[in-house]
């Protein structure tokens, strides 16, 4: 498959007439639960020539290149990925974190040198947090859940217990997370799901599992707090932004 994903990538260059910097794995597999049928998210940044940059008429900053069951391809051009860290894009930090890179240049390095000075805590916290609570509002307040979205509620919650902890960005694999917040009495329920997750092609639906929920609703009602009585983070500068950008275009 890397084979495949690697052809893909090389196939949109000369298609697009783009250069990608950075390519990665956004979904499941590279937050460490991807069941044996999931599909692969693969991101990636591009840029384009300098005379796209110099054109009065407004073009898409997108590529959405193929999406089916197997592969879910599409990337950002720089300029828009530069803007959103300038707003401390949560997304950015997740695929400068992906422990699954499928490729990525000297280029992405200058990129990831100054990625962190524009992490935002409360930005963070406000968009893990929103995930978090979505996701439990919707699946799992009923007798009978949709296993799997356990994950898509604890992965949140626990990188917003890293961002409170640490102040940086938090890792995408979900191991990391539970070894470093995760409290020791909620592994056992944590770890036979996560198996149950690995190793079935479709987890299903089961019983709602009353202590997940029980250290779900403390925890958001903890996370809330503490962002309520956050400060607000100050405001980027977008001088090392620009000069990064143009940097590139030279």
């Amino acid at each position: 498959m890397k084979k495949i994903i690697s052809d893909k990538l090389n196939e949109i260059e000369k298609t697009q007439k783009v250069r990608i910097i950075h390519a990665v794995e956004s979904g499941s597999r590279a937050w460490g639960f991807a069941s044996p049928d999931s599909d692969y998210d693969v991101r990636f940044i591009y840029i384009r020539p300098l005379e796209y940059y110099l054109k009065l008429e407004k073009t898409r900053d997108v590529i959405e290149y193929q999406l089916d069951e197997t592969l879910d391809i599409n990337g950002w051009d720089l300029q828009k990925a530069l803007r959103l860290l300038y707003k401390s894009n949560p997304t950015l930090f997740e695929w400068n974190n992906s422990p699954i890179v499928y490729k990525t240049t000297p280029e992405w390095q200058r990129v990831r040198n100054i990625i962190n000075d524009y992490f935002k805590s409360k930005h963070g916290l406000y968009h893990y947090l929103s995930t978090a609570k979505s996701n439990y509002r919707e699946y799992l307040r009923t007798d009978t859940v949709k296993l799997k979205k356990y994950f898509y509620v604890l992965r949140p919650v626990l990188a917003c217990k890293w961002i409170i902890d640490k102040n940086s960005p938090p890792p995408m694999l979900f191991s990391e997370l539970c070894n470093a917040e995760l409290e020791p009495y909620m592994k056992p329920y944590v770890d036979r799901l996560l198996d149950l997750k690995i190793n079935t092609p479709e987890i299903g639906t089961g019983k709602r599992i009353d202590e997940i929920n029980k250290y779900l609703d403390s925890n958001i009602a903890e996370i809330e707090k503490i962002i309520s009585d956050m400060p607000e983070n100050k405001q980027n500068n977008w001088n090392a932004l620009d000069k990064l950008f143009k940097s590139f275009l030279i």
